[in-house]
């Protein structure tokens, strides 16, 4: 596996880590309880990583050095792909011919140079998106910068190289089709999992026991946000709809704890105090509490924890925080966009917003904070459809698109050698 930007042994929710991670964990782990070896090539970001680190029996993560270890955005590492390559390519150089079955690249830099890889190796290449430059241009949030055309071309290049693409649901197949042109019949839907022995619901004596660990009286009001704080994640948008709410219901504020759980990254990073900033030009110092991007068995007793949590992104591929939050049974309040319209069952496990307009999601929170019998619905209709969704299910999509594209590997036309220069004068 690729992930060139993010390393699988990194945090979930600040810097570039993200649900990206996540998957690659997952998968990995599960894979190799298979029986399937797999190593994970990411960039070194530190002087102080191990090259070689064993996640677990049948796991190794590889820091490869590309560039400087540190001050590299993920916008700088185009220009280090040649270096990654290389260091990728020399690893498998000191293999028996033949060592790697399946290169699965995720994210479009690693789709780069997977696509190198593979040729050199002569196997296929597999290639899961995660999130698309044009998906994210049509819809780009207030103040967020669009994706460079680079990158366009860049996803566009893994696209026709690629022998399979992984979608996670039938309309990210459907924009790889209409925006990318791949042929329909390469594109697997794998949908992600969530860890359905970790993320649990508990019963009441449980969710009290989450918040006193948490330091949330035990008869508040939870919403909350889990994820990386920038644009494209809109915790702006919650705060604003807390402050419509708290204006049309100020009896509700002694009561309202809105937590923010996770750290600034990508275009956030430009002005990492720009949530704080505003929540202190709104009033709502005493409303919002923010908190560190939190481990998975932190972010349990958050999700337990909590009366409802928002993801009001502006583009989403799948959702992971949604899903998880579901399988803890917390009902979730999530924007009707991207993957979330299929991990977010509205009206069955949430609902599902169809603007960013603050007044509307202020309507739908108070709809669901003053119907409690609604919530106790939403909820086991939450742990129903997160049930649907395990990780077990995922490698079983992922192992029959490698079976596929191991037994049929796309050949890329061969274009016929340069005609001979007559150098001479």
């Amino acid at each position: 596996m690729l992930a060139v930007h993010t390393s699988p042994l990194e945090q979930p929710g600040t810097g570039d880590a993200g649900g990206m991670n996540v998957y690659v964990v997952e998968t990995a782990r599960r894979l190799a309880r298979r029986g399937v070896d797999v190593e994970v090539f990411t960039r070194a970001t530190s002087s102080q990583q191990p090259r070689v680190v064993e996640m677990e029996p049948g796991v190794l993560v590889r820091h490869v050095p590309a560039g400087p270890f540190e001050g590299l955005s993920k916008e700088d590492l185009p220009g280090q792909l040649c270096a990654f390559a290389a260091g990728v390519l020399r690893a498998e150089a000191s293999r028996l011919p033949g060592w790697y079955d399946v290169v699965h690249s995720h994210y479009w830099l690693s789709g780069q140079v997977g696509w190198l890889a593979a040729e050199r190796w002569q196997v296929p290449l597999v290639h899961t998106m995660h999130t698309m430059a044009r998906v994210k241009n049509l819809s780009l949030a207030d103040g967020d910068t669009a994706e460079p055309a680079g990158r366009e071309i860049g996803e566009a290049q893994v696209v026709e190289a690629a022998d399979r693409l992984v979608a996670n649901t039938e309309e990210e197949r459907d924009q790889l089709v209409a925006l990318y042109g791949a042929d329909r019949e390469r594109v697997a839907v794998v949908p992600p999992g969530v860890d359905l022995d970790r993320f649990t619901p508990v019963p009441q004596a449980g969710r009290r026991a989450a918040r006193e660990s948490l330091g949330i009286a035990p008869d508040a009001n939870l919403l909350l946000f889990v994820g990386r704080i920038q644009p494209l994640k809109a915790p702006d948008v919650l705060v604003r709809a807390t402050a419509r709410l708290l204006d049309r219901r100020p009896d509700l504020r002694p009561s309202l704890v809105v937590a923010v759980v996770g750290g600034p990254s990508g275009s956030g990073l430009r002005e990492p105090e720009s949530l704080a900033r505003l929540v202190a030009e709104l009033g709502l110092g005493d409303v919002v509490r923010f908190a560190p991007p939190a481990a998975a068995d932190r972010l349990v007793d958050w999700y337990r924890a909590a009366d409802l949590v928002a993801v009001p992104s502006y583009s989403e591929s799948f959702g992971l925080v949604a899903l998880e939050a579901q399988a803890c049974g917390t009902p979730v309040v999530a924007a009707a966009v991207g993957g979330l319209r299929e991990t977010v069952a509205d009206g069955v496990s949430g609902v599902l917003v169809p603007d960013h307009e603050p007044g509307m999601w202020a309507d739908a929170v108070a709809s669901l904070l003053d119907d409690a019998p609604r919530r106790r619905r939403l909820s086991a209709g939450a742990v129903r459809h997160a049930a649907r969704y395990g990780w077990d299910a995922t490698v079983d999509g992922l192992l029959e698109v490698y079976a596929q594209a191991r037994s049929t590997p796309r050949r890329l036309e061969v274009l016929p050698p340069p005609a001979a220069v007559d150098l001479q004068p």
